[in-house]
């Protein structure tokens, strides 16, 4: 027996709007662009790298700091870097023999307290 309260996700009927449909077409996102975007979201979906975006969301913190606050070796946190760095989320700067990290624009951290607010919403 059929549950009449349950939300099917599919339509009844296929019958689409052509109109509508002609002009969603118009503002498509382009394939490289797609998949640059779901770059990002795949780079940041990794708990280690989200906690290394929320301490540096505060400062700029070098490798062994990173290590210290996150309990992790200084070499996974620099492969966790190295992702973020190629993915452009994070930015470094040299001072002397040590490298210092931040976010690499408003962009991510914003990114990044929108998804934070979005999560924390409910809880």
């Amino acid at each position: 027996m059929k549950d009449k309260n349950k939300i099917c996700d599919i339509c009844e009927v296929f019958n689409p709007n052509k109109r509508v449909v002609g002009l969603m077409e118009d503002n498509k996102l382009k394939e490289d662009v797609v998949y640059d975007l779901a770059e990002i979201f795949k780079t940041i979906g990794d708990p280690t790298r989200i906690k290394i975006l929320y301490a540096l969301k505060e400062r700029e913190l070098c490798v062994c700091d990173l290590s210290e606050l996150l309990e992790m070796s200084s070499s996974a946190i620099s492969h966790q870097l190295r992702v973020l760095r190629n993915n452009k989320l994070v930015k470094f700067r040299k001072e002397g023999r040590s490298v210092y990290y931040s976010l690499d624009d408003d962009h991510v951290l914003t990114l990044f307290c929108q998804g934070l607010e979005h999560v924390l919403e409910d809880k």
